[in-house]
Protein backbone atom coordinates (compact mmCIF):
# COMPACT_ATOMS: atom_id res chain seq x y z
CA UNK A 1 0.00 0.00 0.00
CA UNK A 2 1.67 3.28 -0.72
CA UNK A 3 0.41 6.07 1.60
CA UNK A 4 2.71 8.73 0.39
CA UNK A 5 4.78 9.99 -2.13
CA UNK A 6 7.78 12.64 -2.21
CA UNK A 7 9.29 13.75 -5.37
CA UNK A 8 9.39 15.89 -8.13
CA UNK A 9 6.67 16.77 -10.40
CA UNK A 10 7.22 15.42 -13.76
CA UNK A 11 4.23 16.25 -15.66
CA UNK A 12 1.13 17.71 -15.11
CA UNK A 13 -2.76 17.74 -15.89
CA UNK A 14 -5.34 19.82 -14.81
CA UNK A 15 -6.44 16.84 -12.71
CA UNK A 16 -3.31 14.86 -11.98
CA UNK A 17 0.31 14.87 -12.01
CA UNK A 18 3.29 12.59 -12.78
CA UNK A 19 5.81 12.33 -9.61
CA UNK A 20 9.22 11.56 -10.40
CA UNK A 21 9.99 8.82 -7.19
CA UNK A 22 14.13 8.19 -7.66
CA UNK A 23 13.18 7.33 -11.33
CA UNK A 24 9.80 6.09 -11.58
CA UNK A 25 7.41 8.30 -12.54
CA UNK A 26 3.73 7.68 -10.80
CA UNK A 27 0.49 8.91 -12.10
CA UNK A 28 -1.30 10.90 -9.14
CA UNK A 29 -4.83 12.10 -9.48
CA UNK A 30 -5.46 15.72 -7.43
CA UNK A 31 -8.15 17.68 -6.75
CA UNK A 32 -8.06 20.44 -9.45
CA UNK A 33 -7.35 23.30 -6.89
CA UNK A 34 -3.80 21.04 -5.96
CA UNK A 35 -2.90 20.74 -9.60
CA UNK A 36 -3.30 24.62 -10.24
CA UNK A 37 -0.73 25.46 -7.34
CA UNK A 38 1.97 22.66 -8.79
CA UNK A 39 4.62 23.62 -11.10
CA UNK A 40 6.97 21.16 -12.85
CA UNK A 41 10.30 20.64 -11.55
CA UNK A 42 8.59 21.63 -7.76
CA UNK A 43 9.71 18.94 -5.16
CA UNK A 44 5.88 18.07 -3.50
CA UNK A 45 4.72 15.63 -0.65
CA UNK A 46 1.33 13.92 -1.20
CA UNK A 47 -0.28 11.78 1.19
CA UNK A 48 -1.90 8.58 -1.32
CA UNK A 49 -5.03 6.64 -1.21
CA UNK A 50 -4.00 3.98 -3.53
CA UNK A 51 -7.52 1.93 -5.10
CA UNK A 52 -6.88 -1.60 -6.36
CA UNK A 53 -9.25 -2.54 -9.21
CA UNK A 54 -8.85 -5.86 -11.62
CA UNK A 55 -7.67 -3.58 -14.45
CA UNK A 56 -5.87 -1.12 -12.58
CA UNK A 57 -4.49 0.61 -9.79
CA UNK A 58 -5.12 4.14 -9.08
CA UNK A 59 -3.42 6.43 -6.95
CA UNK A 60 -5.36 9.93 -5.72
CA UNK A 61 -3.18 12.65 -3.76
CA UNK A 62 -3.74 15.33 -0.97
CA UNK A 63 -2.02 17.81 0.47
CA UNK A 64 -2.71 16.89 3.40
CA UNK A 65 -4.25 13.77 6.03
CA UNK A 66 -7.08 16.00 6.68
CA UNK A 67 -8.00 15.37 3.14
CA UNK A 68 -6.96 12.10 2.44
CA UNK A 69 -9.41 11.14 5.41
CA UNK A 70 -12.43 12.91 4.26
CA UNK A 71 -11.67 10.93 1.02
CA UNK A 72 -11.81 8.19 2.84
CA UNK A 73 -15.00 8.65 4.67
CA UNK A 74 -16.67 10.09 1.33
CA UNK A 75 -15.88 6.25 -0.13
CA UNK A 76 -17.29 4.57 3.08
CA UNK A 77 -20.32 6.27 1.90
CA UNK A 78 -22.96 4.01 -0.94
CA UNK A 79 -22.89 5.17 -4.01
CA UNK A 80 -19.80 7.12 -3.69
CA UNK A 81 -17.01 6.12 -6.43
CA UNK A 82 -12.79 7.52 -5.98
CA UNK A 83 -13.38 9.84 -8.85
CA UNK A 84 -16.41 11.30 -7.42
CA UNK A 85 -15.10 11.73 -3.72
CA UNK A 86 -12.60 13.55 -5.53
CA UNK A 87 -15.01 15.45 -7.55
CA UNK A 88 -16.09 16.64 -3.83
CA UNK A 89 -12.71 17.38 -2.63
CA UNK A 90 -12.26 19.76 -5.72
CA UNK A 91 -15.74 21.68 -5.07
CA UNK A 92 -15.62 21.83 -1.34
CA UNK A 93 -13.00 22.33 1.65
CA UNK A 94 -12.71 19.51 4.71
CA UNK A 95 -14.27 22.03 6.72
CA UNK A 96 -16.87 23.00 4.09
CA UNK A 97 -17.88 19.46 4.01
CA UNK A 98 -17.91 19.25 7.52
CA UNK A 99 -19.90 22.25 8.40
CA UNK A 100 -22.29 20.93 5.64
CA UNK A 101 -22.51 17.58 7.70
CA UNK A 102 -23.21 18.76 10.64
CA UNK A 103 -25.90 20.98 9.49
CA UNK A 104 -27.76 18.41 7.59
CA UNK A 105 -27.24 20.79 4.61
CA UNK A 106 -27.26 18.32 1.59
CA UNK A 107 -27.19 21.26 -0.94
CA UNK A 108 -23.44 22.13 -1.33
CA UNK A 109 -22.94 18.11 -1.95
CA UNK A 110 -25.46 18.49 -5.00
CA UNK A 111 -23.77 21.05 -6.74
CA UNK A 112 -21.12 18.26 -6.96
CA UNK A 113 -20.84 17.34 -10.48
CA UNK A 114 -21.70 13.56 -10.83
CA UNK A 115 -23.43 13.70 -7.04
CA UNK A 116 -27.26 13.21 -7.62
CA UNK A 117 -30.03 14.26 -5.01
CA UNK A 118 -30.22 10.71 -3.17
CA UNK A 119 -26.24 10.12 -2.91
CA UNK A 120 -25.98 13.91 -1.45
CA UNK A 121 -28.21 13.01 1.34
CA UNK A 122 -26.30 9.44 1.99
CA UNK A 123 -22.97 11.37 2.44
CA UNK A 124 -25.10 13.66 4.76
CA UNK A 125 -26.52 10.68 6.73
CA UNK A 126 -23.61 8.39 7.01
CA UNK A 127 -20.76 10.80 7.67
CA UNK A 128 -23.01 12.32 10.62
CA UNK A 129 -20.86 12.11 13.61
CA UNK A 130 -17.68 11.38 11.49
CA UNK A 131 -16.54 14.58 11.15
CA UNK A 132 -15.39 17.39 12.76
CA UNK A 133 -17.03 20.78 11.69
CA UNK A 134 -14.61 24.41 12.70
CA UNK A 135 -16.23 26.31 15.73
CA UNK A 136 -18.08 29.07 14.93
CA UNK A 137 -19.05 32.16 16.81
CA UNK A 138 -22.15 32.13 18.88
CA UNK A 139 -25.17 32.92 16.46
CA UNK A 140 -26.00 36.55 16.31
CA UNK A 141 -22.53 37.89 17.95
CA UNK A 142 -19.50 38.38 15.32
CA UNK A 143 -16.71 36.91 15.83
CA UNK A 144 -14.41 40.70 17.16
CA UNK A 145 -17.57 41.29 19.43
CA UNK A 146 -16.85 37.65 20.99
CA UNK A 147 -13.02 38.21 21.70
CA UNK A 148 -14.55 42.00 23.06
CA UNK A 149 -16.54 39.96 25.54
CA UNK A 150 -13.47 37.79 26.53
CA UNK A 151 -11.31 40.56 26.94
CA UNK A 152 -13.38 43.17 28.97
CA UNK A 153 -14.00 40.17 31.01
CA UNK A 154 -10.73 39.30 31.92
CA UNK A 155 -9.56 42.67 32.37
CA UNK A 156 -13.04 43.10 35.22
CA UNK A 157 -11.38 39.84 36.30
CA UNK A 158 -8.03 41.96 36.94
CA UNK A 159 -9.87 44.74 39.00
CA UNK A 160 -10.56 47.33 36.48
CA UNK A 161 -14.63 48.47 36.20
CA UNK A 162 -16.78 47.36 33.66
CA UNK A 163 -16.93 50.54 32.13
CA UNK A 164 -12.84 51.29 31.86
CA UNK A 165 -12.69 47.14 30.61
CA UNK A 166 -15.28 48.04 27.82
CA UNK A 167 -13.57 50.86 26.66
CA UNK A 168 -10.49 49.25 26.63
CA UNK A 169 -11.32 46.32 25.12
CA UNK A 170 -13.18 48.41 22.06
CA UNK A 171 -10.07 50.14 21.63
CA UNK A 172 -7.83 47.43 21.57
CA UNK A 173 -10.05 45.48 19.05
CA UNK A 174 -9.88 48.62 16.77
CA UNK A 175 -5.93 48.60 16.61
CA UNK A 176 -5.81 44.87 17.52
CA UNK A 177 -3.80 42.40 14.03
CA UNK A 178 -6.68 39.88 12.23
CA UNK A 179 -6.43 36.70 14.35
CA UNK A 180 -5.13 37.81 17.39
CA UNK A 181 -5.80 35.56 20.74
CA UNK A 182 -7.78 36.85 23.58
CA UNK A 183 -4.02 36.38 25.45
CA UNK A 184 -2.38 38.54 23.09
CA UNK A 185 -5.32 40.99 23.01
CA UNK A 186 -5.13 40.97 26.82
CA UNK A 187 -1.11 42.17 27.02
CA UNK A 188 -1.95 45.03 24.49
CA UNK A 189 -5.55 46.20 26.84
CA UNK A 190 -2.69 45.87 29.71
CA UNK A 191 -0.22 47.75 27.61
CA UNK A 192 -2.93 50.89 27.21
CA UNK A 193 -3.84 50.67 30.97
CA UNK A 194 -0.16 51.62 31.66
CA UNK A 195 2.70 49.66 33.17
CA UNK A 196 2.09 50.80 36.66
CA UNK A 197 -1.82 48.85 36.72
CA UNK A 198 -0.01 45.75 34.46
CA UNK A 199 2.68 45.70 36.77
CA UNK A 200 0.41 45.34 39.64
CA UNK A 201 -2.33 42.04 38.05
CA UNK A 202 1.50 39.84 37.35
CA UNK A 203 0.77 39.75 33.83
Amino acid sequence: MISSLRGRVLHLEPDSVVIDVHGVGYAVAVTAQHARQLHLGDEVLVHTSMIVREDAMLLFGFEDRSELDVFGHLLSVSGVGPKSALGVLSALTVDQIATAVADEDDAPFRRVSGIGPKTAKLIVVQLAGKLTAPARATPGVPAAQGLGVQLAAALVALGWSERVATETAENVLAEAPAGATVPALLKLALAHLGPARAERTGV
